[in-house]
């Protein structure tokens, strides 16, 4: 038996951390994301393809963006089995009642509504544990694992959608899902597998092999690890087998740069330059160093040219610690006298310091500084 296990596709999300020429862009990819889990489905001859919810990104999708979404699903040729998550329970505004999934959604889909086991193939069952609300009562899985008796030669795939209590400490969350009853279940053979979603980050849950997320088929930050990926999983006997298929296109990175010169800025704008995949690349920056007035005048230029190829190009400002240093040769190479002269000292005295209105006094001074006539010389 050979399946496809994938989860968060999030159809539809804002993508507010992209650039508004790049989320057109970046919707489009996602969906075709689906259309590529279809043909790595019939390429594997999987038998079915499973979905450990969060399909979409909210009930409150734009009525065009369902339809894409359900158009994308008729690639599939094989049934494709939807659980509803956190982001799209089965509530009563469930986007999975809307006319516009219902009317347009394919055969071939199948969205779980219970926890009532579902044959998927002769000696095969899936059992999911659907989020009916925002706000479950308690762990979802454990209350689909409690219906459950002697398999007697089935095997069961459990699905579902949540954060393990192993991963859970300094987390408020709403239900968590327990390890120690999934890890009973698989020694007693009650399920041979459980596929889960909610980490974007595809991987292997508390050392158990049969227990995985498989994280988001495009990523959606830098700090997710194996996200642009499908899981394709292989139950022979006893044996079990997981493989990962590449789906997605974009990349997040988070890259630091120690700035200390005029050359130091511009390495890092050749190592910008240098970024494959830009209209596609989201790029976060921690900047740290200490620059002249002329050579952060550079660094900013350099920031507002490459913001505009990257899809989405950001400083992190938890982590941007940038000094502002006199020039060698006085204050500012500005060409200014007398009163213009005494202010921009002033602004550059504040700009310098690390007081609350620093930040303001060197967004002034780089003004200042590109305006002035002597600017650089």
């Amino acid at each position: 038996m050979r399946f496809l296990h994938t989860a968060d596709w999030h159809l539809g999300m804002t993508a507010g951390f992209l650039s508004a020429e790049a989320r057109p862009r970046y919707a489009e990819d996602r969906r075709r994301a689906v259309r590529e889990i279809a043909r790595i489905a019939e390429e594997e001859g999987a038998g079915f393809v499973v979905v450990s919810g969060d399909v979409f990104d909210s009930n409150q999708i734009d009525r065009a963006e369902v339809s894409r979404a359900v158009e994308a699903m008729g690639a599939f040729t094989v049934p494709l089995y939807i659980l509803p998550g956190n982001h799209d329970p089965l509530d009563a505004a469930s986007v999975y009642t809307s006319r516009a999934f219902t009317t347009g959604k394919p055969d071939l889909v199948t969205v779980i509504g219970d926890t009532e086991p579902i044959p998927v193939a002769p000696g095969i069952e899936i059992v999911g544990a659907p989020w009916t609300s925002r706000r479950p009562a308690g762990d979802p899985a454990a209350l689909a694992l409690a219906g459950l008796t002697d398999p007697r030669g089935t095997t069961r795939i459990l699905i579902a959608h949540g954060i393990v209590d192993g991963d859970a400490i300094g987390t408020d969350v709403q239900a968590l899902i327990a390890i120690a009853p999934l890890r009973r279940a698989l020694a007693e053979g009650t399920v041979r597998y459980v596929a889960l979603g909610d980490h974007h980050s595809a991987r292997e849950v508390c050392g158990e092999h049969a227990i995985r997320y498989a994280g988001t088929p495009e990523p959606t930050q830098a700090s997710e690890q194996g996200a642009g990926e499908v899981l394709v999983v292989t139950l022979d006997g006893d044996h079990l087998d997981v493989r990962s298929r590449r789906v997605g296109t974009w990349q997040f990175l988070r890259r630091p740069f120690d700035l200390r010169s005029g050359e130091d800025v511009e390495a890092f704008d050749s190592a910008l330059a240098d970024t494959p995949g830009k209209e596609r690349t989201v790029l976060r920056l921690d900047l740290t160093g200490s620059l002249t007035v002329a050579e952060d005048v550079l660094l900013h230029q350099v920031l507002d040219v490459r913001s505009d190829v990257f899809a989405g190009l950001t400083v992190s400002d938890r982590t941007y610690d940038v000094a502002v240093i006199a020039d060698g040769d006085g204050i500012l190479p500005l060409g200014l006298s007398g009163y213009a002269q005494g202010a921009a000292e002033e602004i550059a005295g504040v700009a310098m310091g690390d007081g609350a209105d620093a930040g303001v006094a060197r967004d002034a001074l780089r003004l200042l500084y590109r305006l002035a006539p002597g600017a650089g010389s």
